[in-house]
């Protein structure tokens, strides 16, 4: 598999490039996101990036992010969404407003996206619960926790908790309380 191009950016037609590494062109789909970060013409990009294989193509879809690459790979294993309708949903929200849509289970969010619709959103939200964490662009109110409240959010995930529900716990906690402290209190207030 191809995991990652490096080379000179020849062309750019929305949402495909083409990079040539050493002699070789590759044609590659991205999202909006990263076609809009991409240098000029000529110079150099590296991509992430994923290949699909079918038995009439050979795909290759490039990412400016592991991030959003991440966010790919997890969209393409939910059963009737191909890679074109996934980068649709890359193109349409950050990787970050996509976490954001899932913790708080937003379908209106998604909706937006040409391509998906009511139930497919719902579908999208339920598969991906807990699978866009932190690490791949945000929990909600919480997107970026410091110190020792990162941690606590670390453990009530670990714990089974939602990422909406580790998130109103940590909002309920006060910002200087250590982790052991934390996480009882946060315990505490999940089981009311």
């Amino acid at each position: 598999m191809i995991g990652r191009l490096h080379g000179a950016l020849i062309a750019k037609n929305p949402p495909q490039v083409l990079i040539d590494c050493h002699g070789v062109g590759y044609e590659v789909d991205v999202p909006m996101s990263t076609f809009y970060n991409l240098p000029e013409l000529g110079h150099t990009v590296t991509l992430l990036t994923h290949m699909v294989v079918r038995e009439d193509a050979q795909l290759l879809y490039g990412f400016g992010s592991d991030a959003e690459r991440a966010a790919f790979r997890e969209l393409i294993k939910i059963s009737g969404i191909g890679p074109r309708t996934a980068l649709s949903v890359l193109s349409g929200l950050g990787v970050g407003d996509l976490a954001q849509a899932v913790s708080q289970q937003e379908a209106g969010r998604l909706i937006k996206v040409p391509g998906i619709g009511k139930k497919t959103a719902e579908r999208l939200l339920l598969e991906l619960k807990g699978k866009l964490g932190p690490d791949l662009g945000g929990a909600g109110a919480s997107a970026a926790p410091a110190g020792a409240q990162s941690d606590i959010l670390q453990a009530l995930l670990a714990l089974g908790y939602s990422d909406k529900e580790a998130a109103a716990a940590l909002k309920a906690l006060p910002s200087d309380v250590d982790v052991s402290q934390g996480i009882k209190q946060a315990l505490k207030s999940l089981a009311k």
